[in-house]
């Protein structure tokens, strides 16, 4: 799978988690197809599907026994990193804490792990 790819999934997955997972109406930006995603947030998706990919090769796989919240903090954490990179100074809801994610994003974080997990090639 190439970065664009892995980017792309990564948002595809988000979109889904958030319409399975999200209480109600969910924010348009939240559900931006990818043609309409801006080049920070496909940057920054790619860099978190490469960190996962990459987590599960140095771990020969075994990252796949972690439990759903282990994998989806991983990809929260990932992510966190790349809002300060991507902003400086976010705000503080862009690299809130894992106790501090609402219920839908812990769940649609899981989600992303799993469909790379799933996508990338057995170890």
């Amino acid at each position: 799978m190439t970065d664009t790819e892995g980017a792309r999934l990564f948002r595809e997955t988000w979109i889904a988690g958030v319409t399975k997972h999200y209480p109600g109406e969910p924010k348009a930006s939240y559900v931006t197809p990818w043609e309409d995603t801006p080049d920070w947030e496909r940057e920054a998706a790619g860099a978190v599907y490469q960190q996962v990919r990459h987590f599960l090769g140095l771990s020969d796989g075994n990252a796949k026994r972690l439990t759903r919240e282990q994998k989806g903090r991983f990809v929260a954490t990932c992510w966190t990193a790349q809002m300060y990179k991507h902003f400086g100074d976010p705000k503080p809801a862009y690299v809130a804490d894992w106790p501090d994610l609402p219920d839908w994003q812990k769940e649609t974080d899981s989600d992303i792990f799993e469909a790379i997990e799933t996508a990338a090639p057995q170890q």
